[in-house]
């Protein structure tokens, strides 16, 4: 019996020592997850911390490099105004010294008077020069019919310029491919250029490049506007392709001449007068402007203002120093002159009937007038036609 109390004590002893045991190890584990989980939220502010110790030193560099930006801006203002200072103190010198010197009223008049005199001189030797035109080159043509058109050959793009050299004996057709190209081709003459198998003459490769389909070419010399510049005018020697003179058009390259013609800001022309070039001018709301060129030093011998305008205009021509305005809409259609301008004084635009070009419904991206064949060389959506055109003396038409 006893040594049964004794077996049970020692069973019920080692049962407790296994249980309490077994706690140890649970609160053992638990504590060692306590610490892990503390090392961890201790690394983390170590690295918090670190990170905001570069964010502040990071900061510190910025409000430094500010603070110096700073007083050398305030430097730099200083310096300015101590420069204002020294230059309100000139001025003040200055106006007190033209106080001093201001004229009397006698003198101010007589200052004017002598302005207006040299005024009337210039707008005199203006009148002068202008006289000196119309008197060496005497011509009473103008137009009163554009009579038939008659389609040459399609070629090239839909827009583009063609012509004969209009001096004496030359029989040479040129052909301006695009608003924009260095190349030009040159046929023998009219017939060759016809003829679709028949190759160009020469091939013409300029060292720039043109703008625009207002060319022309004159006793051998191309006549072009340079592109990339708002009003150069170039003078070509097309034997071997070098720029032999240049010219800056006042007033010019600001707009299109012609609002049909987006592309083209200068258009060069030539009648029994000699060479011209056409453009549109802000000053003048917008309206054309010729103006009458030397053709060997390309020197502005005179400026007319017109007052026929740009919109709605898709070319123009001159015959005799009349301007001809060739006006279309921008869905095409027939092409009209509604608008000229005579240097001569001689006939106006409500004095002469509207013109109508023959029916073909396009519109023209460029119109040639040759002195020397009586007709229109125009380019047509790519066909290039020529247009027959009836001339009368200046006295015949204003007495209609």
């Amino acid at each position: 019996m006893v040594l049964l109390l004794l077996l049970s004590l020692c069973l019920t002893l080692g049962s407790v020592q296994s249980q309490g045991s077994s706690q140890d190890a649970f609160i053992i584990q638990y504590l060692e997850r306590r610490l892990v989980q503390m090392e961890e939220r201790l690394s983390l502010c170590e690295q918090n911390t670190v990170s905001a110790t570069q964010k502040t030193y990071d900061l510190s560099s910025e409000v430094r490099g500010y603070l110096s930006t700073l007083s050398s801006l305030r430097s730099e203002v200083k310096s300015q105004v101590d420069s204002v200072s020294v230059r309100v103190d000139r001025v003040e010198r200055e106006l007190e010294y033209l106080e001093n010197k201001i004229p009397t009223q006698s003198n101010i008049e007589m200052e004017e008077a002598l302005l207006e005199q040299q005024v009337k001189a210039v707008e005199l030797e203006q009148l002068k020069k202008k006289a000196k035109i119309n008197v060496e080159n005497d011509c009473s043509t103008a137009l009163s019919q554009i009579k038939s058109l008659k389609i040459v050959k399609k070629s090239g793009d839909p827009n583009g310029c063609w012509f004969k050299d209009p001096s004496e004996g030359s029989n040479k057709v040129y052909l301006f491919s695009g608003f924009r190209n260095n190349t030009i081709l040159e046929y023998k003459s009219l017939k060759s250029f016809t003829k679709t198998s028949t190759p160009p003459a020469n091939e013409v490769q300029l060292p720039f490049y043109w703008q625009g389909t207002g060319h022309v070419i004159y006793n051998g010399f191309l006549y072009c506007h340079k592109a990339d510049t708002p009003n150069e005018i170039l003078k070509v020697d097309l034997l071997n392709g070098t720029v032999v003179d240049s010219t800056l058009l006042p007033g010019a390259g600001r707009l299109p001449v012609y609002s049909l013609n987006p592309n083209t800001y200068l258009d060069m022309a030539v009648d029994e007068l000699g060479l011209w070039v056409i453009h549109a001018d802000l000053e003048y709301g917008g309206n054309l402007v010729i103006t009458k060129l030397d053709k060997v030093s390309l020197a502005v011998e005179y400026t007319w203002d017109t007052q026929c305008r740009s919109s709605d205009a898709e070319g123009a021509f001159l015959i005799c120093g009349t301007l001809y305005v060739v006006y279309n809409t921008r869905y095409g259609g027939r092409s009209t002159v509604q608008c000229l301008y005579d240097i001569h004084d001689t006939i106006h635009s409500n004095e002469s009937p509207v013109m109508f070009f023959p029916k073909r419904y396009t519109s023209h991206s460029s119109i040639h007038y040759h002195p020397g064949d009586k007709q229109l060389y125009a380019w047509d959506d790519g066909y290039q036609t020529i247009y027959k055109v009836e001339t009368r003396s200046n006295a015949q038409v204003t007495s209609q």
